[in-house]
């Protein structure tokens, strides 16, 4: 172990290093979320930026939605990351996750929406 204090103690002080191939493995799932919320945040500023044929604050709202996600997104990933290196640190069962299904909950609400809104409107 090296001997550089590593950042978040809360983490890193906690147990003992698991096999890098784990901790690295964690990192990727942790970007994957971090490009998830990315996406989410552009998507949210593409929809406010176009002009579609629904009312404009149902849009704008919708946009809000988006970005919002995209920030709970960004800040659950790396709780979630954080959640997970100290389970393998501890070597005890990985933490459970509602990030997925809060994140596929508010899409289906907002395709719904805009769905219904397109319909009604054409």
């Amino acid at each position: 172990m090296s001997t550089m204090k590593r950042w978040p103690g809360w983490v890193f002080d906690e147990g003992e290093d698991p096999d890098y191939r784990f901790s690295l493995a964690n990192e990727r799932t942790f970007l994957a979320w971090i490009r998830t919320s990315l996406a989410l945040l552009a998507g949210g500023v593409a929809l406010d930026a176009i002009n579609l044929s629904i009312p404009d604050g149902a849009q704008r709202a919708l946009a809000c939605v988006l970005i919002v996600l995209g920030i709970v997104c960004a800040a659950a990933s790396w709780a979630r990351w954080a959640a997970a290196e100290r389970a393998m640190r501890r070597d005890s069962s990985l933490p459970s996750s509602r990030l997925s299904a809060l994140l596929a909950g508010v899409l289906i609400a907002c395709a719904l929406v805009v769905l219904v809104l397109v319909l009604v409107v054409v």
